[in-house]
């Protein structure tokens, strides 16, 4: 395969009905609302999936057709949908990371990717860099959160290129090859894999983008990080578990610390080999972790908190967006963050709403909209 030219993307608007229920539609929606995917492939497999098992085959099904038709961006983000609701104790999991990761660098090679392993912690990160041209050099750095690959904002980080801006993409601990090649666990301690790549990369004044959990990890990095000047964060709650409602999170905090076996009994019985988003979760959970009970993986959950993430240390400006009916986190998050934010130099909120295409999880169904904003506010700044 001869590698592409260089590749613009097109942000599709719409958050499309793709299957009925939102654990399988939201996860079709996302390549789709990168410029990653076509419509009508994932309209077609919809309507077969109806469990992990089936998602796995019918997104293989998808990349294998577009690799036999030279669709190769299509293949490398259906080869990521198969990998995403594989289960950790599947052995092809591996092999779907890996077909991802070499027809992604294979495809884009023409594009000037630099790839580097930043030591960390007698390892290694994974990061990539599009290197900017522009003598007054301005860096955008980029990092997911709960369950992303760097690669799969690369369309971002391309929107962001195209402006003059260096920017570097990583994935700390827990994620993407940090967790799958380089077997580090996550870790809530964000401003460590953050120094890590502002060291390597020599950098002074950046742009920190932080996306899903992402945004808590970003926000806890600045706190402690002054090489941040400016914050950008979106679909992250700054306390994980006030996302319930108050009895439950207190039944819930009580029993993990006195009933911790029965607890693990428990997440056992509910969540194993069922075909929901808390099952998944809880199989992610112990992966990322590291961990092999559930009780003990949730435990991130429980230092995933408003006291952990920091938000007085906070100095910088600081943008926020949110949708408005984020199917992850409750809209309540948006203004307890904005309200916790009380040294920031400045503190800038933006709601995107069901007329905009942009109020779900991460603003998807509206890429472009939420890339205008970062970027009008970054300039403003």
């Amino acid at each position: 395969m001869e590698p592409l030219i260089k590749q613009e993307f097109i942000f599709p608007v719409g958050y499309e009905k793709f299957h009925k229920k939102q654990l399988f539609n939201f996860q079709l929606n996302r390549p789709f609302s990168f410029g990653y995917a076509r419509f009508e492939d994932l309209k077609e497999v919809g309507s077969r999936i109806k469990s992990f098992k089936d998602w796995k085959r019918e997104m293989l099904k998808l990349a294998e057709k577009a690799v036999s038709e030279e669709r190769y961006i299509n293949a490398i983000f259906y080869y990521r949908a198969a990998e995403f609701y594989t289960k950790s104790n599947d052995p092809e999991k591996s092999i779907l990371y890996n077909k991802f990761s070499e027809l992604f660098y294979k495809t884009f090679e023409n594009d000037g990717i630099e790839r580097h392993q930043i030591p960390y912690d007698n390892s290694f990160l994974s990061a990539i860099r599009l290197p900017s041209s522009n003598v007054n050099k301005r860096t955008v750095v980029i990092h997911g959160g709960f369950d992303s690959f760097i690669e799969e904002f690369y369309s971002m980080m391309k929107y962001f290129s195209n402006f003059g801006f260096e920017v570097i993409g990583f994935e700390g601990p827990g994620q993407g090859a940090a967790l799958r090649k380089y077997d580090l666990p996550i870790t809530i301690e964000w401003e460590k894999p953050t120094k890590a790549i502002l060291d390597h990369f020599q950098l002074e004044n950046v742009t920190m983008i932080g996306i899903s959990m992402g945004g808590w990890f970003c926000l806890r990095a600045a706190a402690f990080e002054n090489r941040i000047k400016r914050v950008i964060v979106t679909g992250h709650a700054i306390d994980y578990m006030k996302c319930m409602p108050v009895i439950m999170r207190k039944i819930h905090i009580w029993c993990m610390e006195h009933l911790p076996n029965f607890m693990n009994r428990m997440a056992i019985m509910k969540f194993e080999n069922k075909n929901n988003m808390a099952s998944w979760v809880v199989d992610h959970l112990k992966y990322i972790t590291k961990k092999s009970k559930p009780i003990e993986a949730l435990d991130l959950y429980l230092q995933l908190n408003e006291k952990n993430i920091h938000s007085e240390l906070v100095k910088q400006d600081v943008l926020i967006l949110t949708g408005k009916n984020d199917h992850f986190i409750p809209f309540k998050m948006h203004e307890m963050q904005l309200k916790a934010l009380v040294n920031a130099e400045s503190v800038t909120g933006r709601i995107f709403t069901k007329v905009e295409h942009a109020e779900n999880h991460c603003l998807t169904g509206n890429f472009e909209l939420a890339l205008k904003t970062m970027h009008e506010w970054i300039e403003s700044k």
